[in-house]
């Protein structure tokens, strides 16, 4: 059950930091490097390591969304052509059947 509590978590987590844009996000981990300075030297370093692993990861999130986006479009326009190229081939193919049911 924990298990599960954890991953609900995550997710909430994950859905409010892609909700955040850019600059709100460096907003918020800067205060939170501010608020880091305050804490003795030996937690702080390791802090400030998650901190940085989480900006990478922000970007790298970011950039992985936009790559699925501009993907997805993709599909889309391709699915889209598939579809026009399928009519115009059965337009073709009843145009090719009556032709030869004439001759």
């Amino acid at each position: 059950m924990g298990s599960n509590r954890r991953e609900r978590n995550k997710e909430v987590l994950l859905k409010r930091v892609y909700e955040m844009d850019n600059s709100v996000f460096e907003a918020r981990v800067n205060e939170l490097l501010k608020e880091i300075n305050d804490l003795p030297v030996c937690r702080r370093k390791k802090i400030i390591s998650l901190v940085g692993r989480t900006k990478l990861y922000n970007k790298n999130l970011k950039k992985n969304s936009e790559t699925l986006h501009d993907s997805f479009d993709h599909l889309c326009l391709t699915v889209k052509y598939i579809l026009f190229d399928l009519e115009a081939t059965r337009r073709e193919n009843k145009y090719l059947r009556k032709m030869l049911e004439s001759h």
